[in-house]
């Protein structure tokens, strides 16, 4: 997670923002957004997606994302999902469905 929060540093930095803005923006003391960038907190989903809304980038542009969150899984539990459906007699609402 260090590199996450070099990530923001050196973005926030490209963007001409400085410590005090992001941390007004985002509700919390200076001090607080700084351990941010520090480190010396974990970087959950709501902050790590608050800080790229403010930089206006995507939060994978900050942290990279698991190869256990890539698509291939998430398709694999969407056909999963429908297999079991279908094995069930569950009916699967027409906008769930791909279109191929």
């Amino acid at each position: 997670m260090k590199v996450c929060g070099q990530n923001i540093r050196k973005i926030r930095r490209s963007k001409d923002l400085t410590q005090e803005y992001m941390a007004f923006e985002m509700g919390i003391s200076q001090k607080a957004y700084s351990d941010i960038e520090n480190s010396k907190v974990k970087i959950n989903l709501e902050i790590l997606t608050k800080i790229s809304d403010i930089l206006d980038i995507r939060p994978s542009d900050i942290c990279s994302i698991s190869h256990k969150c890539g698509m291939d899984e998430y398709e694999d539990k969407y056909h999963s999902l429908l297999e079991y459906m279908k094995m069930n007699n569950i009916s699967i609402p027409q906008e769930y469905l791909k279109k191929d």
